[in-house]
């Protein structure tokens, strides 16, 4: 079992946090760090596994903050951001025509209609009429359960 310092420990850890499998992590560790550690030594730093419930405090404190920050923030993934995916999207588009693919290029430019939209949201824009005057409101539907939002949607809609 190799010996291994606190910042090797930490890239374990973190690594293990992002649901990276042991043996992924013991790759990286030998790509960045030049050291051999077998996926057994690495799922000793997986609190949330048998073989890592004794693992020291500060490990499963490192490994919890990070499992919440890469569960919760997602702005590092490139895809996660409109500007990117129009990009690609664009990118795709002209490839289509130029292969002369007219069938996916529509269906391309279709979809980035609906990214610039709004229609990946959960948010849906209803205009109202009341004395002549124009009012917008914004509903944003968290919905789950598809009979629960068929009855917000009947009840909004002022069925019973």
């Amino acid at each position: 079992m190799a010996t291994l310092s606190d910042k090797v420990k930490a890239f374990i850890v973190q690594g293990l946090a992002t649901y990276q499998s042991p043996t992924q992590v013991s790759e990286l560790v030998k790509n960045e760090f030049g050291i051999e550690v077998s996926r057994q030594q690495v799922a000793t730093y997986d609190p949330t596994k048998h073989t890592g419930q004794n693992c020291a405090k500060k490990w499963k404190e490192l490994f919890f903050a990070t499992r919440e920050k890469y569960q919760t923030d997602y702005s590092h993934v490139a895809v996660s951001v409109k500007t990117y995916r129009l990009e690609m999207l664009q990118t795709m588009i002209e490839k289509a025509l130029k292969s002369g693919n007219m069938v996916l290029a529509s269906n391309l430019i279709e979809q980035a209609s609906k990214e610039v939209g709004g229609a990946f949201t959960n948010k849906t824009h209803v205009d109202t009429t009341s004395n002549g005057n124009t009012t917008g409101n914004t509903v944003v539907n968290n919905f789950t359960d598809p009979m629960a939002a068929s009855q917000f949607y009947q009840e909004f809609m002022g069925a019973k």
